[in-house]
């Protein structure tokens, strides 16, 4: 079950590799650009440590299980609440191996000696975690008035936002064998897939204009000011996805299948609900979400893109223009000083606190920024472990859109860091909550480049930036999990050929990006490398939950709220011990609320009403 494997801890994935622009020009060098440094875990593949840490935690785990298993029923709330920190510690303990693991694999995926230890890692942790798999079945079994009785406790009761969580899952639970399976051959079903799909990438290479590159520099070529350039990469990528399509629907299908098999077993309703329950989220919640988006669709980016056209000179905007540079848009590298500057004083402006937190980051080796050869695409953030810190890894190419993905980034760095007083069990919070911290960094971002932009054009090109940065966040997620939607769907009949899933992917572009585009068939193969399919399926609403949330709760601290920061604050440190309800209620907000949805749309579709209006000014 999903809260048994707290060591393969959430990240924040990439939204897109193909958001970010070219690579860096000559005056901002790659070597320049600085690395992480992983030491605050481990000083290296053969640090003792991790030895002496993994070897500890079996212990733990043995001794843990020898103490407690078949025992949970009749412990008093103050011996339960001493198990808690037991098995805490030893989660913790996983937490770190498993964090280094992943983030030596993100920075190098080529690297075969890194492939090979984080696989023996996960290897390793799902061994312990086996002897630790009852306690959450036995937490699960317990009566609700028995545990109840036990809450009154007061050492007991600081646990009862996790024990919620936990039980949870109650009617999605198996038997303790079924579940030690599920849990043991997980390396090998749906994690091998995985990997293999992470290595794929890597290893790729496409050819634009002579040149080789990896396929996250070859996407990055669609934000190129050239139409020709934008063409040929897009082709050229195309090209190489067709090439290996049969590789990626193979992944694919395997496991969607196996999420089918899991979800049967667990009498999930549908294949959106187990991800649903992990963000703590009602299915009817997501489901007004992606209708109101949906229905939103022409007043967004239909007319958003008709826009774009007609600046751009064209009849029809194809695949690789979605993300081209607007007319007049200045063709400037942003040094990677001048982008921590700028999100720095974004941040200092909201609250000094903030800022306090963002200065530590970008003076510390938390951050790696360059693009590298074997790198994971795109930019995430880690937590890693609350006795560590945040890792935050970027493709830093020296656009505006990269410094927005910093802002992004740093979101997520402060809530995780001031999430942390809350322990590792529960300073996790649920996807849709985890990118509001995000988002609205972005927000402050961009809403302090404009405050500070006093000319016409270039105001309008920072708004037009904006809205298609919303436009990917929301529409495109949107549309994003309606693919997955119908591709899990008809896996249950049987597997899908490679020209039925981009048949599916083609249906749901042309349905949200509108009659502003033309697609060609070389389109149809782009579902092949967004990791979001493979690793967290059904992920991609949390970003137009957390963008539209941030749009309402905005406007809230724009309107001039009393105590804004103290509330903010206070919802980032509250980690994973709230719902969206309680998080959301001080600042008069309800995700409930059939109306809520809306008012974060109009948000993007007042700046476009903007846009309109330059345009006739014009």
């Amino acid at each position: 079950m999903e809260h048994t494997a707290h060591f393969s801890r959430s990240l924040s994935l990439p939204l897109m590799a193909a958001e970010a622009g070219p690579a860096p020009s000559s005056d901002q060098s790659v070597a320049a650009l600085p690395r992480w440094d992983l030491s605050a875990l481990y000083a290296g593949m053969d640090d003792p440590q991790l030895g002496a840490d993994l070897a500890g935690a079996a212990a733990a785990a043995k001794s843990f299980a020898k103490l407690y298993l078949g025992r949970l029923n009749s412990l008093n709330g103050g011996q339960l609440a001493q198990a808690m920190s037991e098995f805490e510690e030893i989660e913790e303990k996983l937490g770190r191996a498993g964090s280094y693991a992943s983030l030596l694999f993100a920075a190098d995926s080529s690297n075969p000696s890194i492939s090979r230890f984080s696989q023996s890692i996960n290897e390793r942790l799902t061994d312990i975690s086996t002897d630790l798999l009852f306690f959450g079945l036995e937490l699960n079994r317990l009566e609700e008035a028995d545990l109840q009785a036990k809450m009154d406790d007061p050492a007991l009761a600081r646990w009862q936002p996790y024990l919620r969580d936990v039980r949870m899952y109650r009617p999605h639970q198996l038997g303790d064998d079924v579940e030690k399976v599920l849990l043991e051959k997980s390396v090998t079903g749906a994690q091998a897939w995985c990997r293999l799909f992470d290595e794929t990438i890597a290893a790729l290479r496409v050819t634009v204009d002579g040149q080789t590159m990896t396929v996250g520099d070859a996407l990055n070529r669609l934000s190129d000011t050239d139409r020709g350039v934008r063409e040929r990469a897009g082709k050229a990528v195309g090209s190489v996805f067709e090439g290996n399509v049969r590789l990626f629907a193979l992944i694919t299908n395997t496991l969607a299948k196996d999420k089918s098999i899991s979800d049967g077993l667990r009498h999930f309703a549908r294949p959106t609900s187990s991800r649903n329950l992990s963000n703590m989220v009602e299915d009817g919640v997501v489901d007004a979400l992606v209708s109101a988006v949906r229905t939103d669709y022409p007043r967004l980016s239909h007319r958003y893109y008709a826009l774009k056209a007609k600046w751009m000179g064209l009849d029809k905007l194809e695949h690789w223009d979605r993300n081209a540079p607007l007319p007049g848009c200045e063709d400037r590298q942003i040094p990677w000083t001048e982008a921590k500057s700028i999100v720095q004083k974004a941040y200092d402006g909201f609250d000094p606190r903030m800022g306090k937190v963002i200065n530590t980051f970008l003076t510390s080796p938390w951050i790696d920024v360059p693009p590298a050869p074997g790198k994971s695409p795109g930019a995430f953030a880690h937590p890693t472990v609350p006795s560590a810190h945040p890792y935050i890894l970027l493709n830093y190419h020296g656009r505006i859109r990269d410094v927005m993905t910093l802002a992004h980034e740093l979101g997520h760095g402060v809530h995780q860091v001031l999430a942390a007083k809350q322990g590792y069990l529960m300073s996790d919070t649920p996807l849709t909550l985890a990118e509001t911290a995000s988002v609205f960094g972005e927000m402050l971002t961009f809403q302090s480049l404009l405050d500070t932009e006093k000319d016409p054009a270039r105001r309008r090109l920072l708004l037009a930036g904006k809205v298609e940065d919303m436009l990917n966040t929301v529409v495109r997620q949107i549309a994003f999990y309606e693919f997955e939607t119908r591709v899990h769907d008809e896996r249950k009949k049987g597997e899908l050929l490679p020209e039925r899933i981009g048949e599916i992917w083609r249906a749901v572009q042309t349905e949200s990006l509108g009659p502003a585009f033309n697609f060609t068939p070389d389109y149809d193969v782009f579902w092949a490398y967004i990791p979001h399919f493979i690793h967290s399926p059904f992920y991609v609403y949390a970003y137009a939950f957390g963008d539209c949330l941030v749009n309402a709760l905005y406007k809230v601290f724009s309107e001039g709220a009393p105590g804004f920061q103290d509330k903010y604050i206070a919802m980032l440190e509250a980690g994973g011990t709230l719902r969206h309800k309680e998080l959301l209620a001080p600042f008069g907000l309800d995700a409930s609320d059939p109306g809520f949805w809306r008012k974060g749309l109009d948000v993007i579709s007042g700046f476009i009403d903007q846009l309109e209006q330059a345009e006739h000014g014009a």
